[in-house]
């Protein structure tokens, strides 16, 4: 399905990251780990993947990501640890801020984006994850925040971003003990959106994913950043009238936008509207 989906490959630094866009799904960018066996996040995947972070924000007219793995059973491992075996104390701290800003920069697309997680997620690979808006898994993936036992903490927002998806207690109990959540229990407690029984391609989440995408690309693309920011900013603001305030000024951010003028024309003429988030 991911071949038959991503028709252009754009140039990146590394082959590590493949970013696409679908003719068959125009508005979508499908964003790759490819760095198997496990996706190990090395200082050469993380940098590619800022670029490629990079490039989709750029895109005005997209509506959706979607955050994937080419490897099979694999999401993402976490952390390359053969490399931090030679990386000098004094640069880890460095290195762990680095890598909690790329993960932030996921968080920060202005389009919604979504994770399929078709296999294993540990660590940082989990945290990756956390920074999307939307996350999708199949009964055979495998989560974790599994740092305790290598005596570290997360630190690529982690201990931040679960209490918020799951709420305080239980993202306590599982950064405590890092103990394993399969697909059906992550659905259970919200920490997917969805999990879907996996297929015999072990792609089921990837195909979950391009469906809910498909949905966004009748939607005004300036409308779902708008969204984005009413809800993400608005929640992070506290109390509901500091969020109505933020609702207010993106609501503020859609009136001008010849998109909303093609919905209204749209409408009249009983056409599908033509967006160009503009």
């Amino acid at each position: 399905l991911i071949q038959q989906t991503s028709r252009r490959l754009l140039s990146s630094s590394s082959n590590e990251i493949l970013l696409t866009y679908p003719e068959a799904n125009p508005g979508i960018a499908l964003l790759g780990l490819n760095r198997p066996p496990v996706n190990a996040v090395s200082l050469s995947l993380g940098a590619s993947l800022r670029e490629a972070i990079a490039e989709i924000k750029s895109k005005k007219s997209l509506q959706g990501v979607i955050l994937y793995s080419t490897t099979p059973k694999i999401f993402c491992a976490g952390a390359d640890l053969k490399e931090r075996l030679f990386i000098k104390e004094e640069d880890v701290p460095g290195m762990v801020r680095t890598f909690r800003l790329m993960i932030q920069d996921i968080y920060e697309l202005p389009m919604p984006i979504i994770c399929a997680i078709d296999g294993v997620a540990m660590g940082g690979g989990l945290e990756l994850a956390l920074g999307t808006d939307i996350r999708v898994c199949s009964t055979t993936a495998k989560m974790a925040l599994s740092e305790t036992k290598l005596a570290i903490i997360p630190g690529g927002g982690g201990t931040q971003r679960l209490p918020r998806v799951v709420g305080v207690p239980k993202a306590k109990e599982l950064i405590f003990t890092g103990r394993d959540v399969y697909g059906e229990e992550a659905e259970k407690i919200g920490l997917v959106n969805y999990c879907v029984e996996q297929n015999g391609d072990g792609n089921a989440a990837f195909v979950k994913s391009m469906e809910i995408a498909t949905l966004l690309q009748d939607r005004g693309p300036v409308a779902l950043r708008m969204a984005k920011k009413a809800i993400t900013e608005g929640f992070e603001a506290g109390p509901v009238r500091a969020g109505l305030e933020v609702e207010h000024e993106a609501y503020m951010g859609v009136i001008p936008t010849t998109d909303r003028i093609e919905a209204l024309m749209a409408f009249r003429e009983k056409r599908k509207p033509n967006f160009k988030g503009e």
